[in-house]
């Protein structure tokens, strides 16, 4: 139960700063249900009037949002890390994709290397149910839950790093990343031999935190990111030949027909000329 009971100085600021302080650790996301009113009001142990007035404060702050009939939910906070505006942006422009890989590589170095010095017995034991979910999901060839887990796996390890910061910044670029902005995982997964490649990256990265080695998570993350960057330019660059081969073929196709039909107009106009 991550609710608490307030033992003293049962106000609506108490609760308010309870699930302030849940949100910001990243103990609740976005997207997570809360308790019913009543349950709610029995575990942190206040009336159900000082619990409706923390509610309509938190939602004020844009922290909570209510669903008629659904309950109520934390808000999407992340969203607001990068606009609407530069998501299109990214989308729009490539490029930027080089800029991105360039960030995370530097932030998961630091990352890991935190979780490695940082990570609890409980941040352990989350990392390990995750990792061998990736491992399960690979014996079975499953790329989309290999790619959901992923980033499910990375997330968990900034989790693990216990910085308040960094954990709602890597929050953001995996949302974008979960949304395929920035690449696709599923096409990542696919190139041949990646795969394996990545299962063994995402390991090292795993041993390092578990064995509490800042030096080894540093640079397997820093490696696993190398990596990620090669595919990624190798799968755009080999997407360009596939373009521009098909528009060979296509061209080829188009002046084969050209030809076919100039042929067969002269033919007939040669007809039309030699016959009395």
């Amino acid at each position: 139960m991550v609710f608490r009971k307030i033992q003293h100085n049962r106000t609506a600021d108490a609760v308010v700063d309870q699930v302030e302080e849940l949100i910001l650790q990243g103990v609740l996301r976005p997207g997570d249900r809360l308790p019913s009113e009543r349950e709610l009001a029995k575990k942190v142990d206040v009336s159900r009037p000082i619990l409706r007035d923390a509610l309509k404060t938190l939602e004020e702050r844009g922290l909570l949002a209510t669903r008629h009939g659904g309950g109520t939910f934390v808000a999407d906070v992340i969203g607001t890390v990068f606009s609407d505006a530069v998501v299109e942006l990214v989308r729009r422009h490539p490029p930027a994709i080089a800029d991105y890989l360039e960030y995370r590589r530097e932030i998961e170095r630091t990352t890991a290397r935190f979780a490695a010095l940082r990570a609890t017995e409980a941040d352990r034991e989350i990392i390990t149910r995750i990792f061998q979910a990736m491992e399960r999901a690979h014996e079975q060839a499953d790329f989309g839950e290999e790619a959901e887990l992923d980033v499910e796996f990375h997330q968990a390890i900034g989790e693990s790093a216990h910085n308040i910061v960094l954990l709602h910044t890597l929050r953001s670029c995996y949302r974008l990343l979960a949304d395929g902005v920035f690449y696709n995982r599923a096409q990542l997964y696919r190139y041949p031999g990646s795969r394996e490649r990545l299962l063994c990256q995402h390991r090292a990265i795993y041993s390092a935190v578990m064995n509490g080695d800042p030096a080894a998570a540093t640079e397997a993350a820093s490696a696993h990111i190398d990596y990620v960057e090669q595919v990624v330019h190798e799968v755009a660059r080999a997407g360009d030949w596939n373009s521009v081969s098909a528009m060979r073929l296509e061209q080829r196709l188009d002046t084969k027909q050209d030809d076919t039909r100039r042929r067969r107009t002269t033919r007939r106009s040669t007809e039309e000329v030699t016959t009395p």
